[in-house]
Formats: C-alpha cells, structure tokens, sequence
C-alpha cells in the first residue's frame, strides 16, 4: 500500500470538526489518530478502539501530515 495513494481517505467539510482534516467524512481527525500514535499506540489498539477505521485510513493521516510540514527552505544568500 502507498499511504500518499491513500489521501483520498482525508476529508475536510466546514460543518465538521470546524473543517478540520477528518478520516472519511467521520469526525476522527487526522490529529485525534496522530495524537493517539503520539501517546503510544500501536495501529493494532487504535483498530481495535476504534473498528469504523482502517489501517489505511491510519496511513493515510501519517501521510496527510508528513505533506503538511513539508515545504520549502529558502536560504537567502
């Protein structure tokens, strides 16, 4: 699976979360699954907690939010 194939997964809708990016029009944030990861959470206990996602909703959310720090440097001469 390519988790950047995945971004599909990730919706944002302004009646939702405040337009929050949300797992599949849920109102699981990609930050609640990044916050759960963060805490020490392994994929196998979110599933379990959580049945309505999947492990690629899980990839998806890494991804979404590796895309999000990711910019440009400009170093200036």
């Amino acid at each position: 699976m390519n988790a950047a194939n995945e971004l599909h997964r990730i919706t944002a809708d302004p009646q939702v979360c405040g337009g929050r990016p949300c797992i599949r029009d849920t109102r699981m944030r990609v930050s609640d699954v990044l916050d759960l990861l963060a805490a020490g959470a392994n994929i196998e206990e979110i599933l379990a907690d959580y049945p309505y996602l999947e492990r690629a909703d899980i990839a998806a959310a890494l991804s979404y939010a590796s895309a999000q720090i990711d910019h440009v440097v400009i170093r200036a001469a």
